[in-house]
């Protein structure tokens, strides 16, 4: 669950003081943008922010935060929700567990969406997926009773893994009868082609 990076041999104080400026920078801008107790929607390798800027725009009086790793989809993000003008939107170029970790404590997710991320399908790489023991965990930590985690990909053998998961945590539990929380056309379901998906509730 950590998020933070601890010092190992491979780590140089050099890299170790880089991380944890980025951390501080990441809880500080988070702190700024939510000062008061509230509840977000946060999504997960938002890309360029389609899905959420609909979700903010139709549920103007809810709180959106959209993280991803790179750089350029996040600079396309912002200039969407900059030029919507939505108060209620926000994205940050971030480590969903830096992220999380960042969070100021009078912060709880009310729902998380998971889209299509990659499912890296090699046995070796398998640890590097998302929705993995300690990424529900820290989901969990934030999510407040009643939170929705919903899935969506293309990848049938990462849902069936992804399925497992969430069914084997303590805290998650597969609502089959649940609705999609929010349904809106994005470039890449588009182009991903048929899909499978998921909702889980925090219990």
């Amino acid at each position: 669950m950590p998020a933070t990076v601890k010092p190992t041999s491979a780590a140089s104080p050099a890299i170790l003081a880089r991380e944890a400026a980025r951390q501080a920078l990441l809880a500080a801008t988070l702190a700024e943008l939510y000062p008061l107790p509230t509840s977000l929607i946060f999504e997960i390798g938002c890309g360029h922010g389609h899905l959420l800027a609909a979700y903010a725009a139709a549920n103007p009086d809810t709180l959106c935060l959209g993280v991803d790793l790179v750089k350029q989809r996040i600079e396309r993000a912002q200039r969407k929700q900059s030029r919507l003008a939505l108060k209620n939107l926000a994205f940050l170029n971030a480590d969903a567990n830096q992220a999380l970790d960042a969070l100021p404590t009078n912060v709880r997710l009310a729902g998380i969406f998971v889209l299509f991320p990659d499912p890296w399908p090699k046995t070796r790489h398998q640890a590097r997926r998302l929705l993995q023991t300690t990424m529900l965990d820290a989901l969990a930590a934030r999510a407040k009773p009643g939170a929705w985690l919903a899935l969506r990909t293309d990848d049938a053998p990462f849902f069936a893994w992804a399925s497992k998961q969430i069914e084997n945590h303590p805290s998650w539990h597969i609502a089959t009868a649940h609705p999609w929380p929010f349904e809106h056309s994005t470039y890449f379901q588009e182009i991903k082609g048929p899909h499978q998906s998921l909702v889980a509730i925090r219990g």
